[in-house]
């Protein structure tokens, strides 16, 4: 008789819990069998960004994404003047 994937018993992983949360915000694990250069990964997130592009805070849920724009880049947003 074959085992299904949801019967095995629960147990060691593999992969040790976060103990850092990235500035993401996702928790920083490393899990020891993924390949970052399948084309599926996204190892190089931020590429052919400039240092501008990347200083910009969308993390703030007052605002909508355009206002963050603007702000970040020392201008105001045309709904904002």
């Amino acid at each position: 008789m074959t085992t299904k994937k949801a019967d095995a018993p629960a147990g060691d992983n593999g992969v040790a819990p976060a103990t850092t949360i990235d500035p993401s915000g996702a928790p920083a694990q490393i899990v020891p069998d993924v390949n970052l250069d399948h084309p599926a990964v996204d190892n190089d997130p931020r590429a052919n960004t400039t240092a501008d592009q990347n200083r910009i805070d969308f993390n703030d849920p007052t605002i909508p994404g355009h206002v963050a724009v603007a702000r970040n880049l020392g201008l105001k947003a045309d709904d904002e003047k």
